[in-house]
């Protein structure tokens, strides 16, 4: 039986959140930061304040769970590597709890997202998940026959980084690949192919946009799709099928019930979703893509968050 609050943090690749969570998933204080630097040190304070600015609501609160986009050896709480933040071979569990005072459970931020999802959200009762996370990156998380699959240290799941173009763009600083998934349909990647639909549409509200010398971001290229510019709607199909591609073979790999798709990218719902639930159906064997569900997941931005609460109360059952 869970019981207590916990406190639930989501560290993304351009943003931080915080959440007291209940018992029964209601969430009574958020706290928000950007990131101010992006060494060790400064990114470490960060999250010690946003934790404190949370605990100042909840001085009862039980533990803290983590998701970090990282890959994670669960079995030290030790982070392994990570392309977003600097917190590679960093013993992050022990260190946080110390700085804390606090139990602390933490796992990669697109696992305990799916175990947000699978438990409580869109793909509640089904067994076999597949979640991606688009923001900055890309993450992922699996849930196989009920059980979260971390792989043989716990840093597996990585479905960001399955290459789907061979001459793609570079991925991240901390990925060796081209064309990874992350580097064609991220947060990141709409906000590229955007800066060069502003180029070749220079009347286009989004090409406007840029000439005035605003940031062509996936946030803009989101909100100008969403007000009609063809343009960004554009953006957002090219972008929506290439994420299909992807799925269709994790579809093909993994035969999941539900697919789940979540994180701040999800802004622009079908208008991404729908192209890559098409691409999906195209591509993906038929007797596998007439057995899943793609769909968004229901705590939209916050499943990172609420899915490091679910692991911090789950640990204290």
């Amino acid at each position: 039986m869970l019981a207590g609050r916990v406190i639930g943090v989501d560290a993304g690749g351009t943003k931080l959140l915080a959440g007291v969570v209940d018992e029964s998933l209601t969430v009574e204080h958020r706290a928000h930061r950007l990131w101010r630097g992006r060494d060790r040190r400064q990114v470490l304070d960060l999250m010690v304040e946003v934790v404190e600015e949370a605990r100042a609501r909840a001085p009862d609160a039980r533990a803290v769970g983590f998701g970090i986009p990282a890959q994670m050896d669960r079995r030290r709480g030790v982070s392994l590597g990570a392309v977003h933040l600097p917190l590679d071979e960093l013993p992050f569990r022990d260190l946080m709890s110390e700085r804390l005072g606090l139990p602390v459970e933490v796992d990669n931020d697109a696992n305990v997202a799916a175990l947000a999802e699978q438990r409580h959200g869109a793909a509640r009762g089904a067994s076999d998940v597949v979640m991606l996370t688009l923001g900055t990156g890309i993450g992922g998380g699996l849930i196989l026959d009920g059980q979260l699959y971390r792989g043989s240290m716990g840093a597996g799941a990585e479905l960001g980084h399955m290459v789907v173009d061979l001459d793609g763009p570079l991925c991240g600083p901390g990925c060796p690949n081209r064309g990874c998934l992350e580097a064609v349909a991220s947060g990141t990647a709409i906000g590229r192919e955007g800066a060069e639909a502003a180029r070749l549409a220079p009347e286009s509200p989004l090409g406007r946009a840029a000439a005035e010398g605003r940031a062509v971001t996936g946030a803009m290229v989101t909100e100008l799709a969403h007000d009609g510019d063809p343009a960004a709607l554009d953006v957002l199909a090219l972008v929506g099928c290439r994420l299909g591609a992807g799925l269709s073979a994790l579809v093909n790999i993994f035969n999941p019930q539900v697919v789940v798709v979540g994180g701040g990218v999800m802004a622009a719902g079908e208008l991404l979703l729908g192209p890559a639930r098409e691409e999906m159906e195209r591509r993906a064997l038929p007797a596998l893509r007439n057995s899943v569900r793609v769909v968004a997941a229901h705590f939209g931005a916050e499943s990172g968050m609420i899915g490091a609460a679910v692991l911090a109360l789950e640990a204290r059952a």
